[in-house]
């Protein structure tokens, strides 16, 4: 597996924001965590990242407990949180040699010319960041996430506000990007989570309420129509 997830809990206060969280990512999977605002998407994200501490439990990426040796766990890490902090008044070929400075790999200009290509970024990557639509901003994010060649993606909310024909092509790029790693996409979109993921899990108030492989994704939207019902009543 991939990353592996056992019994993850985040307590603020008196407020449970994820309590014994369990779940699993193999290789070659888009995992979908669906779930309301406030569910725990994103507190569970975080920990994952190792960003966060949980309170209980283990998180292991590629067979490495992320706690006991964090470094070497998050180097198979790449992660794009929602609000994918960049630095605009730098370009973007520039902001990603950056990067790949920070986890020193070898041949970084090379890599950087790589990961643009893979990401679509050609036609702007002579430009500033802040120069960039929604849409290239969140290439530019994926492109930092992927230029290590980390064996697990974690993306919360990719998609947020793009227009239709940005989303599909960010989709077709994540298919393309699954190949050879696990990919963990938080959303609160079904339609989303169906168009591109190969399995999906439902968080509900900080608990895992419902694991679905992809046969089983059409059955889910009554159910997720259901719970967002309840929980606007």
């Amino acid at each position: 597996m991939i990353l592996e997830v056992q019994n993850i809990s985040k307590r603020y206060g008196t407020q449970q924001a994820v309590g014994g969280v369990t779940f699993s990512v193999a290789r070659g999977e888009i995992v979908g965590f669906l779930g309301l605002n406030g569910a725990g998407k994103t507190t569970t994200m975080q920990m994952i990242a190792g960003s966060l501490p949980p309170d209980t439990g283990q998180v292991r990426i590629a067979g490495v407990d992320l706690r006991q040796e964090p470094v070497k766990a998050r180097f198979s890490i790449g992660f794009l949180p929602e609000d994918n902090p960049l630095y605009g008044e730098m370009y973007v070929a520039e902001y990603l040699e950056y990067v790949a400075g920070l986890y020193a790999l070898k041949d970084a200009k090379e890599r950087v010319k790589e990961v643009i290509r893979q990401t679509g970024l050609s036609p702007e990557a002579h430009k500033k960041i802040e120069q960039l639509s929604k849409g290239y901003k969140q290439r530019t994010g994926l492109a930092q996430a992927i230029i290590h060649q980390p064996r697990l993606l974690l993306l919360d909310e990719p998609a947020a506000g793009l227009d239709p024909e940005q989303t599909g092509e960010i989709h077709s790029l994540l298919l393309a990007l699954s190949e050879n790693r696990g990919i963990l996409l938080s959303t609160h979109s079904l339609a989303e989570a169906a168009a591109v993921c190969t399995r999906i899990l439902f968080i509900h108030k900080g608990k895992i309420a419902g694991d679905y492989p992809e046969k089983e994704i059409k059955d889910l939207e009554a159910l997720f129509k259901e719970r967002t019902k309840t929980h606007s009543t």
